[in-house]
């Protein structure tokens, strides 16, 4: 990191000189708009909504004011649901609600619009992670199967297992049966596959049996007598049987099957946001740089393979031969979304005239907007988007007023860009109380480009305990999904995104699956967000899109939908329940229990946050099992222990004495990576410090938010490290 940041102005900007070369000689070329229209046009959405995004935010803390005052007034009183309520609606919280109404989106890609499947979320800040995602359409059901332990128990590190892989083989083998079956005869048996007269079919000895479903089948790649793959076609889902006598695999099956592909991650989002620690010029010209890679083709990464080096790109179109003798292609990618940062943030890489930093969520819609360019001219079987759309993910809004300001955002940089009206697609997260409560109104507001809509019970989670901070002691975090308000968060979601007539337009999302590791848990669990009639859920890997996509074979999300159609939306008194405990007459062992739960997850994403700018990463929990943390889970643990600490269910000598032992807790989960910086015995670094910032002005951080501590103490931790670096450098030079 720079101590002597270079400014150059550009325009009535003063824009850091990483980021003003990036813009004019990696962005820019091949665009028709030059460097002198692209800052002016820059500085004009900077100077014209500045004022409307600060006079939201101090809206949001005037609203948070009021509901605190509200609590405090009352404490010690049974809660009133009736009379908080109406003082929610006094304060225009809660806002009337219009009539029904359809949205009206179109030139929506059909990975959105009309396939249901799982969904990837990735930092873009890593170029190996990002390419590994948007290669992600297409995965291998053998090596999800075998890897992990969706079949049930864990795989056992070694050579080649052949049992465990003969149970991949029958596994995978049901599956076909259960979805894409042949009439009289079970994949199992089948010794051959064929393609004759136009048709699939599997032949046992001299007998062939056709396809149940023959729509199914799609193309083939190969000779039609024996076939190197064959494509199938199930709820939207493709399926492709991979065949090789001579490998490995094929050599000792029936069929001579080899594998079997899932079409997997139908889209994925590229974070710029909660997985990702951008703090100034520099981290955020890694995170465009990136996005650019993806939207002109041109990303690669270095990927060591044992011995060797593999250069990793973006993957190419697939062919296959159709039944009657034509061709036809299927992306070989993920269809991308970016997820711009919320309305809070603020950088350093760019400072109005006045050299004040700037709204880093009007920078980002310029930049991510500008750079999705690059996609549009490319050729027609190389775009992302096949309709031309760009797809931006606008995260922790708060009601219809904020969603508002991020469409009007949108289309001023369509204006600049000329582009035409609504080419950008927003995506509303669902996440922040306020825009829950008032969900069907900032569809209205967006009812011309929403092409999403999800539900994030982490943020979600967050931000219930901070608006309700003084009302009382929460529960304890593992009661919070148990809860009554989550039911109907969760429930009055696809409600309404039904009702506004999402189906064939745009998705209705659900969240994470957070435990990476625990794959068995998630083929048992995760099917309930397409029965819940999601046409997508986020997923953390592409092994677990894979695996994920199963359940989208399983559920029919089209007939839950239209099944759930006429259903009653959950009531938004259910959704303001406060989730107070009922009694907070927890045991000492109870209270330390959930504090240090707490604690050590926030160390544990901290120190990497801090010390390393990881910004999400698999963090081991008390139990060592690994859990993907980002700032979302950080602002539970940080918002819950500052909850407690509010009502003296514990104190802050409780609290200091579980960072401590938490702390060396941590260390030891750490010990065997070599970047790590021991936070134990000393406990004074950067990472601890905002770790203990975090819970103890926790009650006083704007929603809760984490952002604003995090980048000032990774800031902190950059400048040390780079004067540590400075120091050995003359100390080896003298």
């Amino acid at each position: 990191m720079r101590t002597d940041t270079h400014l150059l102005q550009r325009d009535r900007l003063q824009v850091d000189s990483a980021l003003a070369r990036f813009v004019e000689e990696e962005v820019l070329p091949g665009l028709t708009l030059n460097a002198d229209t692209f800052w002016a046009s820059l500085a004009g959405l900077i100077h014209s909504m500045t004022p409307r995004n600060q006079a939201l935010l101090a809206h949001r803390d005037a609203l948070q004011a009021k509901i605190d005052t509200w609590h405090q007034d009352r404490a010690g009183m049974p809660h009133d649901a009736v009379a908080y309520k109406q003082f929610l609606i006094d304060i225009n919280y809660l806002r009337p609600e219009g009539g029904p109404f359809q949205i009206e989106t179109s030139g929506v890609d059909a990975e959105i619009a009309t396939i249901a499947g799982p969904q990837l979320v990735v930092p873009i800040t890593n170029a190996r992670y990002a390419l590994n995602a948007a290669n992600a359409r297409w995965g291998s059901l053998y090596d999800a199967l075998y890897g992990t332990d969706a079949m049930g128990d864990n795989p056992i590190p070694g050579p080649y297992d052949s049992d465990r892989g003969a149970r991949v083989m029958r596994w995978s083998k049901r599956f076909l049966d259960d979805h894409v079956a042949f009439a009289g005869a079970s994949h199992s048996a089948i010794d051959r596959y064929r393609v004759i007269d136009g048709h699939l079919v599997g032949c046992v000895a001299n007998r062939c049996y056709r396809l149940q479903n023959e729509s199914a089948f799609v193309g083939f790649q190969g000779a039609p007598d024996a076939p190197a793959s064959v494509l199938l076609v199930h709820r939207g889902l493709h399926i492709e049987i991979m065949i090789d006598r001579g490998s490995r695999i094929g050599s000792i099956d029936r069929a001579g099957v080899a594998d079997v592909l899932l079409e997997s991650a139908v889209t994925t989002i590229m974070d710029f946001e909660d997985s990702v620690s951008t703090v100034d010029a520099a981290d955020k010209v890694v995170a465009y740089r990136n996005w650019l890679g993806l939207m002109d083709g041109s990303l690669v990464a270095e990927v060591q393979k044992g011995d060797r080096m593999v250069i990793r790109r973006l993957a190419e179109r697939r062919v296959f031969r159709t039944g009657d003798g034509g061709t036809i292609e299927k992306s070989g990618r993920s269809l991308l979304l970016a997820r711009n940062v919320g309305i809070h943030m603020m950088t350093s890489a760019v400072r109005d005239e006045n050299g004040n930093d700037v709204f880093e969520g009007l920078l980002d819609a310029m930049l991510t907007i500008t750079i999705a360019l690059h996609d549009r001219m490319r050729s027609a079987n190389e775009r992302n988007s096949v309709e031309q759309s760009i797809y931006i993910v606008k995260p922790k809004l708060h009601g219809p007023d904020e969603v508002a300001f991020a469409i009007e955002t949108f289309a001023k940089v369509e204006r600049l860009l000329g582009l035409a009206e609504n080419t950008v697609k927003v995506g509303i997260m669902d996440e922040e109380r306020r825009t829950s409560v008032n969900l069907l109104e900032c569809i209205r507001k967006a009812r011309s480009r929403v092409a999403f809509i999800n539900t994030g019970f982490l943020d979600r989670t967050g931000d219930e305990i901070h608006t309700s901070m003084h009302a009382g002691p929460m529960v304890p975090k593992a009661q919070m999904k148990a809860q009554p308000w989550i039911t109907a968060y969760e429930s009055r979601n696809v409600s309404i995104g039904l009702a506004c007539g999402f189906p064939g337009k745009a998705q209705i999302g659900k969240g994470m699956w957070a435990a990476p590791d625990l794959m068995g848990d998630m083929m048992r669990q995760k099917s309930g967000h397409p029965l819940s009639g999601a046409t997508c859920a986020w997923v953390p890997s592409p092994t677990a899109a894979t695996l994920h996509a199963v359940h989208y074979h399983r559920v029919d999300v089209v007939e839950r939908q239209a099944a759930l159609r006429n259903s009653p939306v959950a009531s938004v008194d259910d959704l303001l329940i406060i989730p107070v405990a009922v009694t907070s007459d927890w045991s000492s062992a109870e209270r330390a229990r959930e504090l240090d739960n707490n604690i050590q997850s926030i160390l544990g994403y901290v120190v990497r946050w801090v010390d390393q700018g990881v910004g999400c990463s698999k963090v081991p929990d008390l139990s060592n099992v690994a859990l993907m943390e980002d700032r979302a889970t950080c602002r539970i643990s940080s918002q819950h222990v500052a909850n407690w600490l509010r009502h003296g269910v514990v104190s802050l000598g409780d609290v200091q004495a579980s960072l401590e032992r938490m702390a060396e807790i941590v260390d030891r989960q750490n010990a065997d990576d070599p970047l790590y910086l021991p936070i134990a015995p000393e406990f004074n670094g950067p990472a601890f410090e905002a770790a203990r910032e975090l819970i103890v002005d926790g009650c006083q951080q704007s929603n809760g938010y984490t952002e604003p501590v995090l980048h000032r103490r990774r800031s902190q931790a950059k400048l040390q490290q780079d004067s540590s670096r400075t120091l050995v450098g003359a100390d080896v030079i003298m």
